[in-house]
C-alpha cells in the first residue's frame, strides 16, 4: 500500500484525535471487526493525551545476549532510526515481558526528531517525567519501570506485522501502515485500507450524538430523543 504524504497523514490524524475511541470502536464493531480494541492496561502517562497515526511496528523479544554476541546491525547501531516517517506512531510489541523498561526519553527524542508523533509500548517505559515534558509527544504503555533492557530484552524486528495485547482477544495484529487511534479510554487499531470509511462512519456517529447531547440537555424526554436518533 502507498504511503501517505505527510500532509495527508496529519490532516486524517487531525480528524481523528476530534472523535473518541468509543465511537471508532462501535463503528469497527459494526463492520465485524471487535476485535481491534489494545489491552485496556496500556494507557496515556496523562489522561489529556490522544494519539493517531499509521504505525512504525517494532518488535521485542526477551534476549540475554550481550552486544559483541548480537547480529541484527541495523539494530545495533540504531540505523533503524532512518525509516521512521513524519506523522507516524511507533508500536512497540514485547512479547510479554514483565519488567523492563523498553523505551524512555532517549529514543523518544530520536523518534520525534524523524517526524514521529508517539508511542504505544505494549511493556514498560523509563524516564517517565522526562517523556513528560517533551513537547507534542505522546506515550502510551502498560507501565513504568525503572529497569535497564539491556541483557534482558532485545529488539527483533523493525517494520514487520506484530502481535499486541488485546482486550476482547488474547492478541490484536498490527501491521505497519494500519492506523492506531488512542485516548484515555484505550486504543483501537484501524487497518490500513479502512481507515476513511470508518474516519467517515465515526464523524457521522459524532454529529449525531451532539444532536442527542443537545435535545437532552435542553430538557427533551429521553425516551423521545432515543427515539428520534436511534442513539444514546
Amino acid at each position: 500500500m502507498t504511503r501517505q504524504t505527510p500532509g495527508q497523514i496529519a490532516t486524517v490524524a487531525s480528524r481523528l484525535k476530534k472523535l473518541y475511541t468509543a465511537a471508532v470502536y462501535d463503528i469497527l464493531d459494526e463492520m465485524g471487526l471487535p476485535n481491534q480494541c489494545l489491552d485496556l492496561a496500556i494507557k496515556p502517562l496523562d489522561r489529556t493525551m490522544r494519539i493517531a497515526g499509521p504505525v512504525f511496528t517494532i518488535a521485542h523479544a526477551q534476549d540475554a545476549r550481550l552486544d559483541d554476541e548480537y547480529d541484527n546491525a541495523e539494530v545495533k547501531d540504531l540505523s533503524f532510526f532512518r525509516r521512521v516517517y513524519p506523522g507516524c506512531v511507533v508500536v512497540m510489541a514485547c512479547a510479554g515481558a514483565p519488567c523492563a523498561g523498553h523505551w524512555g526519553e532517549l529514543l523518544s527524542t530520536a523518534a520525534k526528531a524523524r517526524g514521529a508523533t508517539g508511542v504505544i509500548v505494549d511493556g514498560g517505559v523509563r524516564d517517565g517525567n522526562l517523556l513528560m515534558d517533551i513537547p507534542d509527544w505522546t506515550v502510551f504503555a502498560r507501565y513504568l519501570s525503572p529497569i535497564e533492557s539491556r541483557k534482558r530484552s532485545r529488539i527483533r524486528a523493525i517494520e514487520e506485522p506484530v502481535a499486541v495485547g488485546g482486550s476482547l482477544t488474547t492478541q490484536v495484529r498490527v501491521v505497519p501502515g494500519d492506523w492506531v487511534f488512542g485516548d484515555m479510554d484505550g486504543v483501537v487499531v484501524i487497518p490500513a485500507a479502512l481507515v476513511a470509511e470508518v474516519l467517515r462512519k465515526a464523524e457521522e456517529v459524532e454529529e449525531v450524538e451532539t444532536k442527542v447531547r443537545d435535545d437532552v440537555r435542553s430538557g427533551m424526554d429521553v425516551k423521545a430523543v432515543f427515539a428520534k436518533y436511534g442513539r444514546m
